[in-house]
C-alpha cells in the first residue's frame, strides 16, 4: 500500500496522519520513521522547546517541522494536536522551487524548525487539514488527491514563513542541487571538490554560494551531516560507538571521537549519556 497500513508499519507507506492522542507507540518505534518528513501541530499547547523570549503567551498553536534522519524524540502523550508524516517521494521532484522551500522550512541543515501560528493562520491551515484528513480516512483514499492537498497544506506553511525567503535565483538552485548530491554521497565523499565538479562550478564559487545562502562552507555542511547521522545512530541504534565509527567511514574509534568532539565539544560517549538523561527526564521535549 502507498497510503497507510492497518498495522502501522511505515515501510510501504507514503503518508501517515494521526491525531496526536491516537498516535501508537508502533509509529514512534518504527525504524522506517527516519525516512519521513514530520509535521507536528500542537494546538493550544505549550511549546516543546525553550523560548528565547518571554514577550508573549507561550500556550497556543505550534508547528514543528522535522526533516528525515534528524535526531528527535517526541512523547505525544497528553498533547492536543495532529501529526502528518510523509516521504519525499510523495512530492513532485520536477518542482525544484517548491522543493527548495520545503527544505528551507524544514531546516534540512539543522535539527528541526518551529512556527508559531496566529489564529488566522491556524484557521486557514485547519480548513486544508480537514480536507486532507477526510480524504485520508476514506477506505478508497485517492493518493493523487492526497498529494494535491498535502502540497496546498505545505504551501500555506511556506506562506507563514515567506518573509524569511528571498526570491528564487540560480544560486538557491545550486544549494538545492548540492544538498541532494550530499544526501546520497556524504558517507563516501567528503571533499568539496567532488561536489563542485558535479555542479560544474569551482570549489571556491560553491563555497561562496553556500556561505551566502546557508552561512556555512561546504566542508562545514558535510561535517554537520555526518554529525547528525552519528547522533541519530548513537540514540536510535543498538550499535556500539566503535561500530558507528566504522559505519560512518572512520578508520578507528579514536579518530571518530576526535572528529565528533571537534564538531560538538563533546565525545560520543558524553553525548550518549546526555541524550539518555534528556529522554529520561524531559520526555516531552525534542532533542
Amino acid at each position: 500500500m502507498t497510503i497507510d497500513t492497518k498495522d502501522n508499519r511505515l515501510e510501504s507507506v507514503m503518508i501517515y496522519i494521526r491525531n496526536l492522542t491516537n498516535c501508537p507507540p508502533s509509529y514512534l518505534n518504527d525504524p522506517g520513521r527516519k525516512d519521513f518528513f514530520e509535521i507536528v501541530w500542537l494546538k493550544n499547547e505549550d511549546p516543546l522547546h525553550a523560548l528565547k523570549t518571554n514577550d508573549f503567551e507561550v500556550k497556543g498553536d505550534w508547528i514543528y517541522l522535522i526533516p528525515p534522519y534528524r535526531v528527535h524524540q517526541l512523547n505525544k502523550a497528553g498533547k492536543n494536536g495532529e501529526l502528518i508524516s510523509f516521504k519525499r517521494e510523495i512530492l513532485e521532484e520536477e518542482d525544484k522551487d517548491f522543493l527548495l522551500d520545503i527544505f528551507k522550512i524544514f531546516n534540512v541543515q539543522g535539527e528541526f524548525s518551529c512556527l508559531r501560528l496566529d489564529k488566522a493562520a491556524a484557521d486557514d491551515l485547519g480548513g486544508v487539514y480537514n480536507l486532507l484528513i477526510g480524504e485520508y480516512q476514506k477506505s478508497s483514499g485517492d493518493l493523487m488527491i492526497l498529494k494535491t492537498l498535502l502540497k496546498v497544506f505545505l504551501l500555506k506553511l511556506i506562506k507563514v514563513k515567506e518573509e524569511e525567503f528571498t526570491a528564487h535565483d540560480i544560486h538557491q538552485k545550486r544549494v538545492y542541487e548540492f544538498l541532494m548530491l550530499l544526501e546520497g554521497n556524504y558517507l563516501q565523499v567528503r571533499n568539496i571538490d567532488y561536489y563542485a565538479a558535479k555542479l560544474d562550478i569551482s570549489s571556491k564559487r560553491l563555497n561562496q554560494i553556500l556561505k551566502d545562502k546557508l552561512g556555512k562552507t561546504g566542508t562545514q555542511i558535510i561535517h554537520d551531516r555526518i554529525i547528525l547521522e552519528a547522533k541519530r545512530l548513537i540514540i536510535h541504534s543498538e550499535h556500539t560507538i566503535k561500530e558507528i565509527a566504522f559505519a560512518l567511514g572512520f578508520s578507528d574509534r579514536p579518530y571518530f571521537s576526535r572528529f565528533f568532539k571537534k564538531q560538538t565539544d563533546q565525545t560520543p560517549d558524553e553525548f550518549q549519556k546526555q541524550a539518555q538523561n534528556h529522554l529520561r527526564l524531559k520526555a516531552n521535549t525534542l532533542i
